[in-house]
């Protein structure tokens, strides 16, 4: 079993984005390629966007902190620190609209 401080790696991660030129930082804290599973802790500074990326299979993100709009097909999501949003299958995006750090998490499914 390992245990891990989403805090303590959401405050890391918002460090990096201040330092980063995109304004984003990330780290996976569970899963990758050869998983079902990945966890993905992302920082956001305001205004910045992940771009509209394709939806693998099932997703979630929880927002460990800060305030964030998700959009899918003309369609927009807003959620707060401690929501928990399920993304539409299709392709979405995630805006910023404050300091923000979240928890995405995906399973690949097979079709």
């Amino acid at each position: 079993m390992k245990k891990f401080s989403l805090t303590a790696i959401a405050r890391a991660e918002l460090r990096e984005a201040f330092n980063a030129s995109n304004g984003r930082a990330a780290r996976t804290v569970f899963g990758g390629h050869e998983h079902t599973l990945r966890q993905t802790v992302i920082a956001l500074l305001e205004g910045t966007e992940l771009q509209e990326h394709e939806n693998p299979g099932e997703a979630t993100v929880l927002i460990l902190s800060g305030r964030i709009q998700v959009s899918s097909d003309g369609e927009y999501w807003e959620g707060r620190s401690q929501d928990l949003l399920i993304l539409p299958h299709g392709r979405t995006q995630i805006t910023a609209l404050e300091e923000s750090s979240i928890l995405l998490s995906v399973a690949k499914l097979d079709y």
